[in-house]
C-alpha cells in the first residue's frame, strides 16, 4: 500500500511540474551563418558582445548581433513570451571585442551589465555588455566608463531610445 501510494505521489508531482522544472537548453556556437533577428545580417560581421534567446516554441536560437538588441527583443511586447534562456557574450573572457570567440557565452539574468560605457555594440549604438564577474565589469568601467547593473537594472530607455555616439566620435559642426 505504501508502494502504491509513493508511486501516486510521485506521478501527481510529476503531473503537478510545469515547464519551468525542465532545465534550459544550453547556449549554441556560432557557426558563421546565423543571421541576426532585427537587422538580418551575419552576426560574426559585427564587432562587440552578441546574444542568443532560446524560446521554448523554437528548436533554434533567436540570434542578435548587439546585446542591446537582445535587450530590446525582451522588451518588446509584440515578441514572444516563452523565453526559455537568455545567452549573452561573457566580455570579460572574450579573446577580443571584434571576435569574442567561442566557449564565452553566460545566462544574461546572471551578468553584470556596464551601461553608458564609450564602446559601442554591432550596429555601432551605446551597448548594454555582459560580464560574467562583478570584477571584470569593474576594470571594463575603469577604461571604458560607465555604470554596473543588473540584468533587470538595464533601463528600458537605454536600450529602446535614441543612441548618442561617444565623445571621441563626435563631428564638430562648426568645422
Amino acid at each position: 500500500m505504501i508502494r502504491i501510494l509513493a508511486m501516486v505521489a510521485v506521478g501527481l508531482l510529476a503531473v503537478a511540474c510545469d515547464d519551468e522544472d525542465v532545465p534550459p537548453p544550453p547556449p549554441v556556437e556560432l557557426q558563421g551563418h546565423e543571421i541576426s533577428h532585427y537587422d538580418q545580417m551575419i552576426v560574426v560581421d559585427h564587432d562587440g558582445p552578441r546574444a542568443q534567446i532560446h524560446l521554448k516554441s523554437r528548436d533554434e536560437p533567436v540570434w542578435f548581433s548587439s546585446v542591446r538588441d537582445a535587450f530590446a527583443f525582451h522588451f518588446l511586447p509584440e515578441e514572444p513570451r516563452d523565453i526559455a534562456a537568455i545567452y549573452v557574450t561573457d566580455t570579460g573572457r572574450a579573446a577580443s571585442w571584434a571576435d569574442p570567440g567561442p566557449g564565452v557565452w553566460i545566462e544574461a539574468r546572471d551578468a553584470f551589465f556596464v551601461i553608458g560605457s564609450d564602446m559601442r555594440g554591432g550596429m555601432g549604438a551605446e551597448e548594454p555588455v555582459p560580464f560574467g564577474t562583478e570584477e571584470a565589469a569593474k576594470a571594463f568601467v575603469a577604461e571604458h566608463g560607465g555604470t554596473i547593473v543588473p540584468f533587470d537594472e538595464v533601463p528600458e530607455d537605454y536600450v529602446l531610445g535614441a543612441t548618442t555616439e561617444p565623445e571621441h566620435m563626435m563631428h564638430d559642426a562648426s568645422h
